[in-house]
């Protein structure tokens, strides 16, 4: 089957060895890859399972920790796309020049904008992120939201489906990615406010952590096949988890081939 990772990590290779332990120290999660572009595709070669599978390219999150990150997080982006690596970009939420640092990232030829709001300190409904969604529906570029729950803070959801819900409704154009199937741990509220929303899509990434192929299955059905991406969240799981996940779901065979690939070229606009 032929695959397109829509949701995956790595880092600056001189940050990489230090980002990695930290980072899997918070989560609680060991890690598959060194970190870097060069090791991640190396991973993502090797997990075609001898011609089994076909790595057909991967779509890289990047995060702004803070305001004076943005710039140089997206110049990485930038600088790392190419082959088979495209990326997002990312701004922070309270940056005064967020607004613009957007329309630099489009003109950079980035194809969205990551938000992380347990890292970044922000709920998605907050006024000040507001008219970021309004610029990235002005620009045509879709936002991804990590959505549920985070080890990072774990007492505190600062992405609840619900609120993805009200943000999807407000912005009918925006194309929403709900990271983790909408919910990370929290498949029953995805379903409840999530499921069958036109500008909202599902990615996998770490399903296989918490949904079993019947869960999988009832979501993937509930929310409609055209609007799930194949995503592992790679480094901090792997293409043989969640692609065994997808293979052992009750989905036909047309769907999976969406899931796995088709959906991504139609929402990020590339030749997969």
């Amino acid at each position: 089957m032929k695959f397109f990772d829509a949701h995956t990590h790595f880092f600056p290779d001189a940050l990489a060895g230090k980002a990695l332990p930290r980072l899997s120290g918070i989560c609680g999660c060991p890690y598959y890859s060194d970190g870097t572009r060069a090791g991640s595709l190396e991973k993502m070669e090797g997990w075609q399972e001898g011609g089994r599978n076909r790595f057909a390219g991967m779509m890289v999150f990047h995060i702004a920790t803070s305001a004076h990150q943005q710039e140089a997080v997206n110049r990485f982006a930038k600088d790392s796309q190419g082959g088979k690596v495209f990326c997002f970009g990312s701004v922070f939420p309270t940056a005064p020049n967020a607004l613009e640092e957007m329309e630099r990232v489009k003109r950079m030829g980035l194809h969205g904008f990551k938000f992380h709001p347990d890292y970044q300190g922000f709920f998605i409904e907050d006024p000040h992120a507001l008219p970021l969604y309004a610029k990235a529906q002005q620009l045509g570029l879709p936002v991804a939201f990590h959505t549920g729950w985070d080890p990072y803070s774990p007492q505190i959801i600062h992405c609840h489906p619900a609120a993805v819900a009200r943000v999807a409704e407000r912005f009918p154009r925006l194309a929403i990615i709900a990271a983790h199937m909408g919910g990370m741990g929290q498949p029953k509220e995805a379903a409840r406010y999530l499921a069958g929303r036109d500008n909202v899509y599902f990615d996998m990434a770490f399903a296989s952590r918490f949904l079993d192929a019947g869960q999988f299955t009832s979501l993937v059905r509930a929310h409609g096949a055209d609007k799930v991406l194949f995503a592992t969240d790679c480094p901090w799981s792997t293409v043989p988890d969640e692609l065994g996940l997808l293979e052992a779901s009750g989905l036909t065979e047309k769907e999976k081939e969406q899931v796995a690939w088709k959906n991504a070229s139609r929402l990020f606009h590339i030749d997969i």
